[in-house]
């Protein structure tokens, strides 16, 4: 009985001796977070570099999350990651901003900071065969004792390779030609449908033109002038809240395109098709007065600028947009009532005139009558 006891005591023993060993060697591989903050430069491990589908190479394109694990941090830590900068003649690029994770929580005793374990990283990939080393990873560590650590993660390499190809049994094949599948009657009952009612609606169509063309109740709608379609589309984009930073693209696409039509119907201008200096090279060759097209043309440009550049007009821009389109109309369809209208005053005057003949004569027929 004696033996038996001192045989457990021995075991027991043993145990708690190799549970010290196992702390111990936690304690050690987590020795690199466990630190005490004490504001200086501390070598950091727990860099990793892990592709986001299991390969046991890395071609060109793949993507892979190069970042660093961090364990046992003290609840309230504040951390500070460096900005990644890629290179504009290849290598190494950066696809995504930093992702930030905690994968578990160690709760302690009563009052004090819970403990986390914190995975950090972002998504690499190359578009060039080579070997690379990554950029070292360098964080700022801020405890809530205001200490600031710098942390210094070693670097990695990764080497992207190409997909090789078997020059010595590859065997080049032709393009294949188009697969050409037989033709079923379910394809084609649609479309003679459709051909029936088709024939039957222009059948139908011709019957009543020449019923209305018998009659003469034929109308048709007269074609409204330019600067009446211009000043109503113009008049749709009245009010401040047109010039909502959200909106100032619709408000000056609608202005402009007011404006394009109207110079298209006015002066015969391909403006629709043509851009801001095309425009008014053309409306140079008109009888357009040239300070009003260089507020038009202004105005153009502005609104090229925030269709394209994404600018955003000021309010006393947008206060002086509408107005500007509404007196280019008004003014270039009023220039074309004088040009017009002193042919209609002879008219008229010599209308006056007959009528004024008239009315002599019929006073001398009174008097003599008298």
């Amino acid at each position: 009985m004696r033996k038996a006891l001192i045989c457990i005591a021995v075991l027991l023993c043993g145990l708690t001796s190799s549970a010290q060993v196992d702390t111990v060697a936690e304690a050690s591989a987590h020795a690199d977070t466990l630190v005490k903050p004490q504001g200086g430069i501390i070598a950091m491990k727990g860099v990793f570099l892990a592709p986001r589908t299991q390969r046991d190479s890395v071609l060109i394109g793949d993507q892979l999350m190069y970042g660093v694990e961090m364990r046992l941090v003290e609840e309230g830590t504040q951390f500070a990651f460096p900005e990644w900068k890629n290179d504009p003649r290849g290598g190494i690029t950066a696809v995504s901003p930093w992702l930030i994770d905690t994968v578990k929580v160690t709760r302690q005793k009563k009052g004090m900071p819970r403990l986390l374990d914190i995975k950090a990283g972002l998504i690499v990939t190359s578009f060039d065969e080579g070997l690379y080393e990554l950029p070292q990873i360098v964080l700022q560590r801020h405890s809530k004792d205001g200490i600031v650590d710098t942390l210094y993660f070693e670097p990695m390499r990764l080497e992207v390779k190409t997909m090789p190809v078997d020059t010595a049994t590859f065997v080049p094949h032709d393009i294949k030609g188009q697969i050409r599948y037989p033709v079923t009657v379910a394809e084609v009952l649609p479309w003679a449908v459709a051909g029936q009612w088709a024939i039957v609606l222009v059948i139908l169509g011709v019957c009543l033109y020449l019923m209305f063309r018998k009659k003469g109740e034929i109308f048709v709608r007269p074609k409204e002038p330019a600067h009446i379609v211009a000043l109503r589309e113009l008049d749709k984009y009245r009010g401040k809240e047109m010039w909502e930073p959200s909106r100032q693209k619709a408000f000056y696409s609608g202005i402009t395109d007011a404006l394009r039509e109207y110079i298209s119907e006015r002066y015969g201008v391909g403006a629709m098709e043509m851009t801001t200096s095309e425009i008014f090279d053309d409306m140079k060759k008109t009888d357009a007065p040239a300070e009003l097209l260089s507020e038009v043309k202004q105005l153009f440009e502005l609104a090229d600028f925030v269709k394209f550049a994404k600018f955003v007009a000021s309010d006393q821009e947008n206060a002086a947009a509408l107005p500007v389109a509404v007196r280019f109309v008004t003014q270039t369809y009023q220039s074309e009532i004088e040009e017009i209208s002193p042919q209609g005053r002879n008219d008229s005057g010599s209308g006056r005139n007959d009528s004024g003949s008239g009315r002599n004569d019929g006073d001398e027929g009174v008097k003599g009558r008298r």
